[in-house]
């Protein structure tokens, strides 16, 4: 009995399935051991249904459905759900909600989420007043920071105003996502959109300063790859230097910039009379613009 009672915590361990015989258990057994999604999001249905680990089922749920092309549903299924989800797993489920919209290209629904996390962590709401959260990935455990979150999620945004040829409002989002928090990634998105605003000298600036290792993330082969590769490709179509200083920049949605997120940073007064620290060592939209 002694035997079988290790094998079985073994097995556990293994597949990291919990114990027990509950319609969760069955379906991370469906889902980690089984290798059948769909049988899996079938249990955790079953699992939310009879309010087993609501949390983990939902958002476990979502991330299947997410690997098996059912993104809509799986949005559909958080947004009809998660109020009978704690208010310890609404965080985790925006998280999921974001890369689901990313994954369907609801750009829209990405932004205004987006906004809506950074305002909260503007206002001292999120981490729930914490200065750093407890996050996992790949089975492992470790500290965020707000620092970092906030740099994470104006990274998301930055890349979403991307998707909608926003450069100018892309640009904005990544230097105050920079200013955070640098690295190599953000810095060659930086670029792209500079280019994209025919504003060579600063994009090849930015480009060479990952090259010349001084974001972290430098010294990564593909980061240097793809910042020497964008560099070759701008050099290669620059326009005649006499006409360089003519070309006017054309962002579209331009307008929807300056009201989007201006209004977004005047939104963000915060509830109580002291900010947060990272968002004073932030300064303003038009201080940006100058530089």
């Amino acid at each position: 009995m002694e035997g079988n009672s290790k094998k079985k915590d073994l097995f556990h361990v293994i597949y990291k399935v919990p114990s027990g015989d509950g319609p969760y258990v069955k379906a991370k057994h469906a889902q980690l051991v089984q290798k059948d999604p769909e049988a899996a999001i079938v249990w955790f249905w079953k699992a939310i249904n009879a309010g087993d680990r609501v949390d983990s089922a939902l958002k476990d749920m979502a991330v299947v459905m997410k690997q098996v092309d059912r993104t809509e549903e799986a949005i559909e299924a958080i947004k009809s759900f998660r109020g009978r989800c704690s208010r310890n797993a609404q965080e985790s489920l925006d998280n999921v909600l974001i890369d689901l919209y990313k994954k369907c290209g609801k750009v829209e629904e990405q932004i205004d989420l987006l906004k809506r996390k950074l305002r909260l962590i503007y206002q001292g709401e999120a981490f729930n007043g914490k200065p750093t959260k407890t996050a996992r990935s790949h089975g492992k455990k470790f500290q965020v920071s707000v620092e970092q979150e906030t740099s994470r999620l104006l990274g998301n945004l930055g890349w979403a105003y991307m998707q909608k040829s926003n450069f100018m409002a892309a640009e904005v989002v990544y230097k105050k996502a920079q200013m955070i928090d640098p690295d190599a990634n953000k810095a060659y998105n930086l670029g792209f959109c500079l280019i994209r605003q025919a504003r060579y000298d600063e994009a090849r600036q930015i480009l060479q300063n990952v090259l010349e290792g001084r974001f972290p993330g430098s010294n990564d082969c593909k980061s240097r790859k793809r910042a020497q590769e964008l560099l070759m490709e701008m050099e290669s179509k620059l326009p005649p230097p006499e006409l360089t200083n003519r070309i006017g920049i054309n962002v579209d949605g331009d307008d929807d910039f300056v009201k989007g997120i201006e209004q977004m940073m005047n939104k963000w007064a915060p509830s109580r009379p002291k900010r947060l620290p990272i968002f004073e060592e932030i300064s303003s939209l038009r201080d940006q613009l100058a530089c």
